[in-house]
């Protein structure tokens, strides 16, 4: 095993709830809302599946059925999507669903799971190559830098960059060359079993993360650095030796 794939939303990172990002954007553009009015507002968004990284909608609007469906192969499509499902709840001011979803897009909007460092520190340390590998309609490299954590990421592999999406194997076959190494010697973590579950068609190894809330999983990625460890006895190389890894 000399190379790991990460996912970003839920596995790397999460982001922030739709309460604290509707609430950011309100203060920011000066909007006073009476508090309950803005939880019920929060709640709706939540509904409607409105902020990425959050839950799927409970409802998709028919409107945008085939677009959801290939949301991330590009900026165009992954604003129009979101922006439509926000527009499914009614917002005093126009302007917000723009600056919704540009909030979004902020180092502030995410926060790292308190584990992450912690392990792509170790896995750089023993010499093992690190890729992200995200559904995604923009450039998540400046949420890396702000929260000092792109040193420890040796390739970035983007939907929206490539126009395909997980599962499509092609996409983990991009990841795998930007790292050059054979999917035979890369592990896959994710928290989307059908989506991250597509690098398995390639022969790498899988492993599932949950997505819960940054508070709620202070551990979830340390078992990576034990399977690495396990993987290096297995193959005769002593635990931190790069030797296996150039």
């Amino acid at each position: 095993m000399t190379a790991v794939l990460f996912d970003f939303s839920g596995t790397l990172f999460r982001s922030e709830s739709a309460h604290d990002w509707l609430r950011a954007v309100l203060r920011d553009r000066d909007t006073a809302l009476p508090e309950p009015e803005a939880d019920h507002l929060a709640r709706r968004l939540a509904e409607a599946g409105a902020l990425p990284g959050g839950p799927p909608p409970l409802r998709l609007p028919e409107h945008l059925g085939e677009q959801w469906a290939i949301r991330d192969r590009s900026p165009e499509l992954h604003r129009a999507v979101y922006t439509g499902l926000a527009r499914e709840v009614a917002l005093p001011d126009e302007g917000l669903y723009d600056a919704l979803y540009d909030r979004h897009m902020t180092p502030a909007a995410w926060r790292p799971y308190p584990d992450a460092a912690e392990v792509l520190r170790g896995l750089r340390e023993r010499g093992v190559r690190v890729g992200v590998v995200s559904n995604i309609g923009w450039d998540l490299r400046p949420v890396f830098r702000a929260h000092g954590l792109d040193a420890l990421v040796d390739a970035y592999t983007l939907s929206y960059e490539h126009g395909v999406q997980k599962p499509d194997a092609r996409l983990f076959r991009a990841a795998c060359e930007a790292l050059g190494r054979d999917p035979h010697d890369a592990l896959m973590v994710g928290d989307h079993p059908q989506a991250d579950g597509g690098a398995a068609a390639l022969g790498c190894a899988v492993r599932f993360v949950d997505h819960l809330p940054v508070d709620e999983r202070p551990d979830g990625l340390r078992p990576v650095l034990e399977l690495v460890d396990r993987d290096r006895r297995a193959a005769g190389h002593p635990v931190g030796d790069a030797s296996g890894a150039d």
